[in-house]
């Protein structure tokens, strides 16, 4: 089964499993999220159920602002410029929160690995 995302997709009633904006495309295997941060906001609370490659698309400033029940790699405060291209792997397990701290738009894909 494909299918397409209208924007309001969420799979968990909690809302920790809502990634991104919203979601581009899902199947049994992949789901495809568009992520939009404005200069100054702070995306919801979240928590990284599967892999992920996330893929930078526009911005210059982001924040990983973890949740206390975090640990690893990511459990801490992190800042770093963005570079229009540059791809990460996220493994599973962190809880957080993304922050805009730069000045302008920010714009991300993420593809979440579900097998």
């Amino acid at each position: 089964m494909t299918t397409t995302g209208t924007g309001n997709e969420s799979s968990k009633n909690d809302g920790m499993d809502q990634v991104g904006s919203r979601i581009l495309f899902e199947n049994e295997r992949v789901r495809i999220w568009e992520f939009k941060l404005e200069p100054g906001e702070t995306g919801n609370l979240h928590r990284h159920e599967h892999d992920y490659i996330l893929v930078q698309i526009e911005g210059d400033r982001m924040a990983v602002v973890p949740d206390a029940s975090t640990s690893g790699e990511y459990d801490e405060y992190q800042e770093a410029d963005v570079v229009p291209g540059q791809h990460f792997w996220i493994e599973k397990g962190g809880v957080e929160r993304a922050r805009n701290v730069g000045e302008k738009p920010y714009h991300e894909i993420l593809v979440e690995l579900k097998q």
